[in-house]
């Protein structure tokens, strides 16, 4: 007889291309418990990206200013639900403060894979042993209207997405060599659309003030679910290892990824659309322009 789940607590991760990587945990869940609310716990930022996700309940957040990094009023807040289920990817403790039918942490993982979608799974294959899900990101109506009007006259055509920021000047591929991408493959599309925060505005204005391509740069000017909404709007996603090759892969698009340093194995972004380049000696300048594009024509290529 199947256990009955009515009320499950998720515990993801914080940073956004962590947080994306664990919607397959959140998907396997409700295919395994199609009527249970789902909780959950989650970086104050990232966590946008649940926003919309039909079958969650609650979404906490760790204060990280208040007293103890917020551990105290999260626990309190917690323990006035009541949950059959905790799933805890993060693994810091706080699922063994709570009470719980069952518990579901990085102690109970079995090696599944070397990517972090397959070995967030593993923390639950005692009760999922189905295909990994795909990563999801889940937008409204809201969003697709920005969407429009930001591209305005470009909506609807065929766009190329470009990611020049990262959080480590070690994970930048160089705005000349971005610059050298859109002279070479900015003409088979109808505009470049910069996605990034706004520290990657300079590099993007660079790249905009030389080329002409058309292009609209957006960095610095959208939630992280607005970037999803235009990121659902390209044809394909050149960028570093950062969040926007992963949000860009969980909504279904081409992404090819450029990679220095780091454990592509393991974080490059999840799905079938997703490639991705490693710089000689893990230096990310060491990628030729002309492997990127000509990475980037095959993917175009394999769309018609």
């Amino acid at each position: 007889m199947k256990e009955v789940v009515n009320k499950i607590l998720f515990i993801s991760l914080s940073n956004i291309g962590d947080a994306v990587m664990t919607t397959p945990v959140l998907q396997a869940l409700h295919e395994l418990y199609p009527e249970a609310v789902i909780d959950i716990v989650g970086d104050q930022r990232s966590s946008e990206i649940f926003n919309y996700c039909p079958y969650r309940g609650n979404i906490f957040h760790k204060q990280k200013s208040r007293f103890l990094r917020g551990v105290p009023a999260l626990l309190m807040e917690l323990w006035a639900q009541s949950y059959d289920l905790i799933v805890d990817l993060r693994t810091d403790g706080l699922a063994y403060l709570l009470p719980a039918g069952k518990r579901y942490t990085k102690l109970n993982r079995i090696k599944t894979g070397v990517h972090s979608v397959q070995q967030h799974l593993g923390i639950i294959s005692k009760i999922y042993q189905g295909d990994p899900p795909q990563c999801h990101v889940w937008t409204s109506s809201i969003e697709k209207k920005f969407a429009e009007e930001s591209l305005g006259e470009h909506y609807g055509k065929k766009l190329l997405g470009l990611g020049t920021g990262a959080n480590a000047e070690k994970k930048i591929w160089s705005k000349e060599n971005y610059l050298s991408l859109v002279e070479k493959a900015g003409n088979d599309f109808d505009a470049v659309i910069f996605l990034g925060d706004s520290r990657d505005k300079e590099h993007s204005n660079y790249i905009i003030s030389r080329s002409d391509v058309p292009c609209i740069n957006l960095c610095g000017r959208t939630s992280i679910l607005e970037a999803v909404a235009i990121l659902q709007s390209l044809e394909i996603f050149v960028g570093n290892d950062s969040g926007l090759g992963h949000l860009a892969s969980a909504v279904g698009i081409p992404t090819l990824t450029v990679f220095g340093t780091g454990e592509p194995d393991r974080y490059r972004p999840w799905g079938e659309k997703a490639q991705w380049l490693v710089g000689e000696k893990q230096n990310i300048n060491n990628i030729a322009v002309d492997d990127v594009a000509g990475l980037l024509q095959k993917q175009m290529v394999s769309k018609c």
